[in-house]
């Protein structure tokens, strides 16, 4: 099973990425499922979102303690929140930021993990620049599909459309296109220079 915790902010998204996430899987005849865990909180509050994706039927319910990938849609959580908090030691995170991990404060935190498994992507200008806002959750599913693996670009432009009607649809998938592109390029200079 492959466990996922999002988090951001209230009218970020967060929810409707975890749900687009699922269908994606859905998408590829696998099983899924996509949750919130928060309370009556304002917007702008910290809000977490999980999706579980899975060749076989999944039983569990509860929050995902314990994930293999952390998507954070909203940088200025990092030193307010443990967003970090469970993720396993070959886990994947991906930023929405255009500053470096040691531009983030995080440098020292990352060194140990997987470098090929860290990222930052600039989601929220990459939509902003695409759609007209700056909601990243479709870049930042685009993003996860890049560095992950753990679903294809195309469940997750299947999985837009199917959420996002006729030209908002379109600029979302184009919005996620083009982090994963993003990703993708940063992922090839980073093993590229561990090469070299």
């Amino acid at each position: 099973m492959f466990q996922i915790r999002i988090h951001g902010r209230g009218g970020q998204g967060v929810v409707t990425a975890a749900e687009m996430l699922s269908l994606a899987a859905f998408n590829e005849d696998r099983y899924a499922q996509a949750f919130p865990s928060f309370g009556s909180e304002r917007m702008g509050a910290p809000v977490v979102a999980f999706c579980r994706i899975d060749d076989r039927e999944i039983r569990v319910r509860e929050p995902v303690m314990e994930p293999d990938a952390l998507i954070v849609a909203d940088a200025t959580l990092l030193h307010q929140v443990d967003v970090f908090d469970g993720l396993r030691p070959d886990g994947f995170i991906l930023i929405n930021t255009a500053k470096s991990f040691d531009e983030l404060g995080l440098g020292d935190f990352v060194k140990g993990l997987p470098p090929e498994r860290l990222v930052t992507v600039p989601a929220s200008d990459l939509a902003r620049e695409h759609t007209g806002r700056p909601l990243a959750n479709a870049a930042l599913l685009g993003g996860f599909a890049a560095l992950t693996e753990a679903i294809s670009l195309d469940a997750v432009t299947s999985a837009i459309r199917e959420r996002f009607a006729g030209a908002l649809g379109e600029r979302n998938v184009a919005a996620a296109r083009a982090a994963h592109a993003w990703v993708t390029d940063e992922l090839r200079e980073l093993t590229g220079a561990a090469s070299g």
